[in-house]
């Protein structure tokens, strides 16, 4: 049904068509530009039925169970919202790159943050596209893309988090085989997956060049998973330890080459923190308009929260700042799409909204009152989920040691 929406014609294997110019919203109060076209649309209203008829009523029961349900997996596979930008050769819709992005806004509207497809389909599929061998592409991409296949990047551990380079889990050769020895650990998808793109070092002596990508599947002998961990926030995300005991892998199952990991996860850096930075976004703008909604009604002292000036500045500056986030961001997918987004950009984005986003979600809280506290609220939610953006895909350290290499 989705691929009905996609223009017609010749569509690149990973970006998909080219992206045209934004046009002006001309319902927007403040005439913002979009970069959607008519086809985008269609498709967040088809997101937005599957959200609300399949995601938003079960959220609140995931979070008590830590995960959501395979079967919802198997439900976005359907609806055509997994692995997207995956060629259609291989099961994917070869839609361009803003259709993921439309997707995560509708999530970040209800604050659905349980379905890890964004780490699914646009971060490990476009490894195993842009990277793998045909082998792997014909086995994997379809089962991805139907959620038959769930997938998770195994990269994180006790002693090695944003220093790649640190990390101890070791792949040693032995005859036609890899024998992999390690611990991970904050895997999201680490209960589900069935699927693991895992950081070894198959040469200690190399630094990054010894760092080398498997795939490894779930059910090989001394494979194990730790604990479901208890977060802070996404509750209804699984996040796991993974244990790995002498677990043998084919040599078959290097994922880009022996002693490219490290250049293969930097390539994909740039797309990984624009989805961060867009779900950021995403989350301000949601909060804030529910922080404008609940001010207009609540009522202290005679009158209504938003009319004391200082509450209104507060949502006036922070409404001005969201903008200008949303305007930058905007046109940072932009140039992903077309290719141009260089990794100090994206470094930037990722650094600027993820502050933002934990600074503005708190400040939002605090007009909610004691309201704001408890956990039926989604500001309470949002303030939760929000403190891992500025960790995971690099904390706000690196990123400002990234953009200070470039000065």
């Amino acid at each position: 049904a989705v691929s009905a929406l996609l223009p017609a014609g010749p569509r690149d294997a990973v970006t998909g068509p080219g992206i045209r110019p934004a046009f002006i919203d001309k319902e927007s109060p403040m005439t913002l530009p979009t970069i959607y076209r008519e086809e985008h649309e269609q498709f967040r209203e088809q997101a937005r039925r599957f959200i609300a008829r399949e995601i938003a009523p079960f959220h609140d029961a995931w979070e008590k169970d830590k995960q959501v349900p395979r079967e919802l997996w198997r439900k976005a596979g359907e609806a055509g919202l997994l692995c997207m930008t995956t060629p259609e050769q291989y099961g994917g819709l070869g839609a361009d790159l803003l259709f993921p992005f439309v997707l995560n806004e509708e999530l970040a509207k209800v604050f659905a943050t349980g379905p890890s497809f964004g780490l699914h389909s646009d971060i490990i599929a476009p490894y195993i596209v842009n990277f793998g061998t045909e082998e792997q592409k014909q086995k994997w991409l379809p089962r991805m893309a139907s959620g038959e296949t769930i997938s998770g990047i195994a990269m994180t551990e006790p002693g090695a988090g944003s220093d790649l380079q640190s990390i101890r889990t070791r792949a040693v050769a032995d005859g036609d085989s890899y024998v992999i020895s390690g611990q991970k650990t904050f895997i999201s998808n680490g209960q589900l997956a069935d699927l693991f793109v895992v950081v070894t070092k198959t040469d200690t002596t190399q630094g990054a060049k010894g760092v080398t990508l498997f795939l490894v599947e779930s059910d090989r002998p001394g494979f194990r998973r730790g604990r479901n961990l208890e977060k802070i926030g996404r509750k209804a995300q699984d996040t796991s330890e993974l244990f790995f005991d002498e677990v043998r892998v084919p040599k078959e199952n290097v994922l880009g080459g022996v002693g490219k990991g490290f250049v293969t996860l930097m390539g994909e850096l740039p797309r990984e923190r624009m989805l961060i930075a867009a779900g950021a976004v995403n989350v301000i703008e949601a909060v804030l308009d529910e922080t404008i909604r609940y001010t207009k009604e609540r009522t202290a002292f005679g009158q209504r929260i938003i009319d004391f000036q200082a509450n209104r500045f507060a949502l006036a500056e922070m409404k001005a700042e969201a903008t200008m986030l949303r305007i930058f961001v905007n046109q940072c997918i932009l140039m992903l799409a077309e290719g141009k987004l260089d990794t100090t950009t994206a470094a930037m984005a990722k650094l600027q909204t993820t502050e933002a986003q934990c600074k503005i979600v708190d400040n939002c809280l605090q007009m909610f009152g004691g309201y704001g506290y408890m956990w039926e609220y989604p500001v309470a939610r949002a303030w939760a989920d929000s403190r891992i953006q500025r960790i995971y895909g690099g904390t706000s350290e690196i990123m400002k040691e990234l953009i200070g290499r470039t000065l």
